[in-house]
């Protein structure tokens, strides 16, 4: 018997651990398995890129992200039109459409109709039918050359802003930038004082 006002002892000691251990001996096979999917992808697609249909550059929401840009959803109609590409065509050549988005900037459109105008130049259109080639299929000699991309294409290349050197001057050595900052701020907080004190001034001349 427990004497005295002290905590029962009730340890938990046999917790048989074992049991809830988490393994991860089958991520080598996953590895393989998700390799040999992307060769059994790439030969069903053939002769289709294996990254999918082209993206439009975008930038990204909020006021977080807006500087940098991505890939986006689809092309807006208004950048395939500027293209010269019709919307229901689109799909087909392996572009991505999204017809809910809006161009907001004429640099963004610009630069989408320019990614659509490259990818159309170097675009090779294997004809449906070997036999029946129709307006818009490539050529045989392109035919014949034409091999699947593997990876990523028309990569989006994000800028990097440039910085410019300059020689530090007499004068730059000689600017008391605290000082200016305080002046500043105490000249804005009395600028309203300030203006009313002219106006009253001048009424006071007019007299």
């Amino acid at each position: 018997m427990v004497k005295h006002n002290n905590v029962i002892p009730n340890g938990h000691f046999r917790k048989h651990w074992q049991n809830y251990v988490k393994t991860w001996f089958n991520q080598p096979a996953r590895k393989t398995r998700r390799r040999q999917a992307r060769q059994k992808k790439a030969v069903k697609i053939f002769p289709r890129p294996t990254a999918g249909p082209l993206r439009p550059i975008v930038h990204g929401q909020t006021l977080k992200y807006n500087m940098k840009v991505r890939d986006g959803r689809g092309f807006s109609l208004e950048e395939l039109k500027a293209a010269g590409i019709p919307k229901k065509l689109a799909p087909t050549i392996g572009i991505a459409v999204d017809h809910r988005r809006r161009n907001r900037s004429l640099e963004s459109l610009q630069a989408n109709v320019q990614r659509l105008k490259t990818y159309k130049a170097k675009l090779v259109v294997f004809p449906r039918r070997a036999r029946k080639v129709k307006a818009g299929d490539s050529t045989p000699e392109e035919l014949a050359n034409a091999t699947q991309v593997q990876g990523s294409y028309l990569p989006i290349v994000r800028e990097r802003p440039s910085v410019e050197l300059v020689k530090v001057t007499d004068e730059m050595k000689e600017f008391k930038a605290y000082y200016k900052l305080r002046l500043e701020r105490t000249n804005k907080r009395h600028y309203g004082a300030r203006l009313k004190k002219a106006a009253e001034a001048e009424k006071e001349e007019k007299k």
